[in-house]
């Protein structure tokens, strides 16, 4: 009865929150182990009891000051300089600027929302097609789960007990390799929808983009560089992240306001609170699967299927689109984690930073994929295009993004190549 009260709860459209923890009750009421009930508010604490995990709100506080403080418009018009003076110029860069919000934000559908309101109105004005502008600027948020910092790569850091430092420079050729798949997509989409021709800032436009764009860069420059540096942990760079964009947007940019901050910081700890509640009740689920030994039962069905590492990682890659599409991808990959990676670890000889890299990606597709589809409807929502024709526009880069996961299960050096 605990997996259909799992499937009722979840089609009833209740707060997967609350599915995985009325579940998990559920189990234990029904097992008639009553003393379980007593280690229960201990699992709820233990899931979230974790200093790596302050890293998450303090990346979604640095996100809300960059967007309030103006630095999201100067990152865009440093990426001209780069990329505006190609053919279909304006896709690029809204491409190269989700590339470096990428480097900030580190959650897809924060980003999806920020960059839909940014570029989708400059890109209709320019004579391109509403709903392909809504599905570049989509498909772009896919690439904040992978670049470094990464939410999912926190949590994941957390459930599989590895150094999130060392997560977060495992996505970073995946992340490259990833941007220049959709640069691959772009060019071909552009040879048969021609798009409009591109226009290369003049020297005194370049010279004040880029002087107003350095400062905004350096944001990704103290995440990444400090954790590649050995300065900062992971929660460090966060936290000096959030500082310097409320003092660039502050006094550099002055487009943020000390009066804005009550709202930002609302903002951020409700959005925040959402995700530490969900991690708890996760928790309590995820115990409830290690005392009911699904590990391994699922690793001895998988086992009779196949033993190449490569046949398991696509078996696991085909199993997470299908549970993406429902679940959202923090929940998924709080319930898939301590079913797989003992199986992907003990049985496959799988890293746990490979099998990492993959179930993340696989997960944040959901985001873009119907019957649930988180991000379409985000970015419908904030650009008023129905949610089935950006998912139509949106086909050259899904394709793109199941290509790189097959890379990724195929060759391990992808994501092992940079850690020491």
């Amino acid at each position: 009865m605990t997996l259909v009260v799992f499937a009722a709860l979840l089609l009833g459209a209740v707060p997967i929150a609350l599915v995985l923890a009325l579940t998990a009750a559920w189990y234990i009421a029904d097992s008639g182990n009553t003393l379980l009930f007593a280690s229960y508010p201990q699992q709820l604490y233990g899931a979230i009891e974790n200093y790596g995990l302050l890293a998450i709100p303090l990346f979604m506080l640095a996100g809300e000051l960059m967007n309030e403080g103006g630095l999201t418009r100067r990152l865009i018009d440093l990426a001209r300089i780069l990329v505006g003076g190609f053919r279909g110029g304006l896709v690029y860069i809204n491409l190269v600027a989700n590339m470096m919000m990428a480097a900030i934000v580190g959650s897809a559908a924060s980003q999806i929302a920020i960059m839909s309101r940014a570029m989708v109105p400059a890109m209709e004005e320019e004579g391109y097609d509403k709903p392909f502008a809504a599905a570049i600027t989509a498909a772009g948020g896919l690439l904040s789960p992978i670049i470094p910092p990464s939410m999912l790569f926190v949590l994941y850091g957390v459930m599989a007990q590895v150094p999130i430092a060392d997560m977060f420079i495992a996505g970073i050729l995946p992340g490259l390799m990833m941007g220049g798949l959709f640069f691959l997509a772009i060019a071909a989409v552009g040879l048969v929808q021609q798009y409009p021709r591109g226009q290369w800032p003049s020297r005194a436009q370049a010279r004040r983009f880029l002087l107003m764009g350095l400062p905004a860069m350096s944001i990704p420059l103290i995440i990444i560089g400090g954790i590649l540096a050995g300065l900062a942990t992971p929660t460090e760079s966060a936290a000096l992240a959030s500082l310097a964009a409320l003092l660039i947007g502050r006094y550099v940019y002055r487009d943020l306001t000390f009066a804005r901050l009550p709202e930002i910081l609302k903002r951020t700890a409700f959005n925040a609170g959402l995700v530490i509640m969900l991690i708890a009740a996760a928790g309590v689920f995820g115990w409830v699967i290690v005392y009911e030994e699904l590990p391994q039962m699922a690793a001895a069905w998988i086992a009779g299927m196949t033993d190449d590492p490569f046949a398991f990682l696509l078996l696991v890659v085909g199993i997470l689109l299908l549970v993406g599409m429902i679940v959202d991808g923090i929940a998924a990959l709080i319930l898939v984690v301590p079913i797989l990676l003992p199986i992907a670890q003990q049985q496959f000889d799988i890293s746990a930073y490979q099998f990492g890299v993959v179930v993340c990606l696989t997960l944040v597709l959901g985001l873009l994929t119907p019957p649930v589809g988180a991000g379409l409807y985000i970015g419908s929502s904030m650009t008023g295009v129905p949610p089935m024709r950006i998912f139509r526009a949106l086909w050259p880069f899904l394709l793109m993004s199941l290509l790189a996961l097959v890379l990724l299960a195929w060759q391990p050096w992808l994501t092992l190549a940079l850690i020491g």
